[in-house]
């Protein structure tokens, strides 16, 4: 007979489908020839690099969920409102002189929580108070995140791939500007480059450009990117290095060129961002080899970790940002799901996120 494989506590929750029984942890990297064998995977990448990727062997609708204990506590901001606003004009400096045209810079809120909480809990209270399109979660030994973002990094069907990068935010359609648009063409183009060295040439196409999403509280520009993968990518064992490595980290929320605005991005944050604006989402391996996933921009995103609550949030910067709004955006992106978390309304959140 043989060895069934051990199967350790976690679970994992996306679009409806509750995962349970963790079989495997890999490191996409290391190892992407895993994520070819059959099975639902979980997929986790930070920011800074690292990707893991959890089988799961259960599959079940989701159940009930526990109620969530609101957090309570100070929440504190990575960088200050004074030392986010220097930054953009640090960027802004580093733009006139060439350096680069767009940098995203994020600021870490955190709070402490000694006592790991029920993540599918929190992400409840977010499915009920902050819908999202690409909202799921897991949590096992080595992961603990809760994602409610509205940006899709990868979707692959067949020999399909799709990323919508975001750029662009606002209140309203109306308070969306040039700047917001000029950003979202840049960034939109360099996902367009970053597709082209996987994908068969002449078949990536931007399908939409600048399409307006409503969200709650907010609205974004959204672009959609496609392109047909070469058949030695669909075929190869190694799929998810070669993914990976043309697209990221993802192209909105690191900058153009991505090179110099991943230099900048480290020079400036003071903490790393973790599983924040790197990539959540699922592969799911038919027994036939056929392949299809879908990954999240890991953005609006909590993580837990060595008794800490983490949220990011974050802005493109531009030379026609200004410090100031820029500064309010990132408040506005954070203030309803951090006030959510803490059992407030979002009135609560944009207190919480000073």
């Amino acid at each position: 007979m043989l060895d069934q494989p051990r199967r350790a506590p976690g679970r994992a929750w996306f679009a409806g489908v509750e995962l349970s029984g963790v079989t495997d942890v890999v490191d996409v990297r290391d190892q992407p020839q895993r994520l070819r064998e059959p099975g639902w995977w979980v997929v986790v990448g930070e920011f800074d690099g690292r990707v893991r990727a959890w089988r799961f062997d259960e599959a079940a609708e989701v159940p009930e969920v526990g109620e969530h204990v609101p957090v309570r506590g100070e929440w504190r901001s990575s960088l200050s409102r004074e030392q986010y606003v220097a930054a953009v004009d640090d960027i802004r400096a580093r733009i006139v002189e060439g350096e680069v045209y767009q940098a995203n810079l994020c600021r870490v809120m955190s709070v402490e929580l000694p006592d790991e909480p029920d993540a599918r809990a929190l992400a409840g209270v977010l499915e009920r108070g902050n819908p999202a399109p690409f909202a799921g979660g897991i949590q096992v030994d080595g992961a603990w995140v809760v994602c409610a973002s509205p940006e899709l990094f990868l979707r692959v069907e067949g020999d399909v791939v799709t990323s919508a990068p975001i750029k662009g935010t606002a209140a309203t359609a109306e308070g969306l500007t040039g700047k917001d648009r000029a950003e979202n063409v840049m960034i939109t183009d360099l996902v367009r480059n970053d597709l082209q060295h996987v994908c068969v040439p002449g078949t990536v196409e931007v399908t939409t450009l600048l399409g307006v999403e409503e969200h709650p509280g907010l609205v974004h520009l959204v672009s959609t990117v496609q392109g047909t993968l070469t058949p030695g990518t669909v075929a190869s064992d190694d799929l998810w290095a070669r993914l990976l490595g043309a697209t990221y980290p993802p192209g909105s929320v690191s900058g153009a060129p991505k090179s110099s605005a991943l230099r900048i991005i480290d020079e400036l944050e003071p903490v790393e961002r973790g599983p924040y604006c790197g990539a959540f989402g699922w592969v799911h391996v038919a027994d036939d080899g056929r392949t299809t996933a879908e990954l999240a921009v890991a953005i609006r995103t909590f993580w837990w970790a060595d008794g800490v609550l983490s949220f990011g949030t974050g802005a493109g910067i531009t030379w026609g940002s200004d410090a100031e709004a820029e500064w309010a955006e990132t408040e506005l992106k954070a203030a309803r799901l951090v006030g959510l978390a803490s059992g407030a309304d979002r009135a609560a959140g944009d207190r919480l996120t000073r």
